[in-house]
């Protein structure tokens, strides 16, 4: 490449770092007079170049070289000048006056949301909240709670075996007994979290979802007050005009046990494709607690009785919201996320 060839070629090159600077960086202009005036720059390359060139040809060349410095050296002094003024192009003005970028909110999962209002309800009504292990032995998720080994209620829950003794839990009630292990009665706890079940992904089942789940043992606790708190609990979280009733049914550590459901809230109790044309939709299993689980934990099941009761937390928000694929919640969609900012 000839030398004119070469003093275009840095010229090009320049005018393109130009358009890229901002007026006011000084420190960037700065740099480009280095890499391009300094002692050892681009331009003091190409006057070491002009003894190369022929002595015929040096007068002319020589008057490109200073024409080209003399060039960069305006248009860089040109940027200084601009950036110390607040003159900058056109392009790069700044119109202070216009309103800022909106900034966009955050908002709570809808599962802490709900979460959260099941717990305030229960709270204000004297329960207290306790956590428990997530990774527990057999002995608290399953034999404690009457479901010895072998016995058909297991396959009622399909679980996720760590090693042959410790599971992830199928419900949080392995926190109630831990509590019970660690506090003599009254007792009054709901127990929130994370459960585990080795279930297939579909729009109704999750292999990972949220339990609330509630005991309250003292002397002569009565089935009455299980349905009072209960029923309280339905109007508070799904609205005065709903009702409950209960149905029979059976858990292995709760008797007599019962499923509860509320009328549905999506025609009312008239019957459509949400309640199976029923008018009613299940919310919860809850009953006695079972004298067998008194005595394992060491309370006298002649002096001391009980209720309890669990719920999930994904059916509560599906029902509430009208929302139809559980998987909604986990896949991290912000367009549906949005919807409870």
């Amino acid at each position: 490449m000839s030398l004119a060839s070469k003093i275009d070629s840095v010229r090009d090159t320049f005018s393109k770092s130009l358009e890229k600077l901002s007026a006011g960086d000084t420190t960037v202009i700065e740099k480009l007079r280095h890499e391009y005036l300094g002692r050892k720059g681009k331009v003091a390359d190409l006057f070491s170049e002009l003894g190369s060139v022929p002595e015929s040809d040096r007068p002319g060349m020589g008057k490109l070289l200073n024409k080209l410095k003399s060039e960069l050296t305006r248009e860089i002094e040109k940027m200084k000048d601009a950036g110390s003024t607040g003159t900058a192009s056109p392009e790069k003005i700044v119109d202070l006056s216009l309103p800022g970028d909106e900034v966009t909110m955050g908002s709570l999962h809808p599962i802490t949301k709900t979460m959260r209002e099941v717990k305030q309800i229960f709270q204000a009504i004297g329960f207290s909240v306790a956590y428990g292990p997530e990774i527990d032995d057999d002995y608290h998720n399953f034999e404690a709670l009457n479901i010895p080994k072998h016995h058909p209620a297991r396959d009622m829950q399909d679980t996720f075996y760590i090693t042959d003794n410790d599971v992830l839990r199928t419900h949080t009630s392995n926190t109630q007994i831990h509590v019970m292990e660690n506090q003599e009665p009254p007792v009054r706890v709901i127990c929130p979290g994370r459960v585990y079940r080795n279930e297939a992904i579909s729009i109704r089942s999750y292999c990972l979802f949220h339990q609330v789940e509630g005991l309250y043992v003292a002397e002569n606790v009565s089935l009455a007050e299980m349905k009072g708190t209960l029923e309280y609990f339905c109007r508070h979280f799904f609205g005065e005009e709903v009702k409950a009733r209960f149905r029979p049914s059976f858990f292995p550590f709760t008797e007599p046990s019962a499923e509860v459901d509320i009328t549905c809230l999506m025609c009312c109790g008239d019957g459509c494709s949400m309640c199976k044309k029923t008018g009613w939709l299940e919310i919860l299993g809850c009953g006695m607690v079972d004298p067998a689980v008194l005595e394992m934990v060491g309370y006298d099941p002649v002096k001391w009785s009980g209720y309890a009761w669990g719920m999930g937390i994904e059916r509560l928000a599906i029902l509430k919201h009208g929302i139809d694929d559980i998987r909604l919640y986990f896949n991290g969609d912000v367009r549906f996320l949005r919807q409870f900012a």
